[in-house]
């Protein structure tokens, strides 16, 4: 891929997601807000566009390559991965993590009172998050696992397969910005130097979390909600 200034950083991390690495280490967001063009993030973080494309350019050129390239795959595979990968990973994690989190508060809570704020938050991400997946398992993915088998699938009640995505991006994006307030309490994951083993282990898996919430709205964001779209238009424009 020859980038330019004017690619989207979704773009660019779903040709070659070894370039996630040059954004995170900026603090710019390559999932939820992946729309961006590069020209639009360093006027933003007052970076040197050519400065930022090298910088890109060598993480592609000298990083390991994944060994998933989700850009090539079937549109049902990927709708399959996410469903069962990260839908999974978020089910099983957010329990575990509350159990944490309520623990931390009433050990550490009265010398660290952000400790609630980071709980509440999670909290908050845990429920929307469910009911997010739900209606992606049970509305979505049937649609776009149609639009990649079959040769002409049946008009969708919600009408075109544009609607459903606006809203789980939407969704994507408050989320995100959740967990963004949730690095910020935490420092960016970093234990207090008075905590226990709970703390840090918390904090670590709220690590983990995020990042797989990256991944997680990156595939769907950035690659399969594109092709869903572009499959419709052909199928059934």
């Amino acid at each position: 891929m020859n980038i330019r200034t004017d690619h989207t950083i979704g773009e660019i991390v779903a040709a070659d997601y070894r370039t996630a690495t040059v954004f995170k280490a900026h603090g710019i967001d390559f999932c939820c807000k992946g729309g961006r063009s590069v020209s639009e993030v360093c006027e933003s973080k007052n970076l040197k566009p050519e400065a930022l494309l090298e910088e890109i350019r060598q993480a592609a050129a000298t990083a390991e390559q994944p060994s998933a390239d989700y850009h090539r795959w079937p549109l049902d595979l990927l709708v399959d991965y996410v469903e069962k990968k990260h839908h999974r990973y978020v089910a099983a994690k957010s329990p575990e993590l509350m159990q944490y989190l309520d623990k931390l508060c009433k050990v550490h809570g009265e010398r660290h009172p952000e400790l609630f704020d980071i709980r509440d938050e999670f909290a908050h991400v845990a429920s929307e998050l469910a009911a997010h997946m739900q209606k992606e398992e049970m509305i979505l993915f049937p649609f776009v696992r149609k639009l990649a088998t079959e040769a002409q699938p049946a008009r969708p009640m919600f009408g075109t397969v544009q609607n459903p995505i606006q809203m789980m991006m939407h969704e994507h994006t408050v989320e995100g910005d959740r967990f963004a307030r949730i690095a910020e309490l935490t420092s960016q994951y970093t234990p207090s130097a008075d905590g226990c083993t709970t703390y840090r282990v918390a904090f670590a898996m709220l690590r983990e979390f995020e990042e797989d919430l990256h991944l997680h709205i990156h595939l769907e964001n950035n690659i399969m909600f594109p092709r869903a779209i572009e499959r419709e238009k052909q199928l059934l424009n």
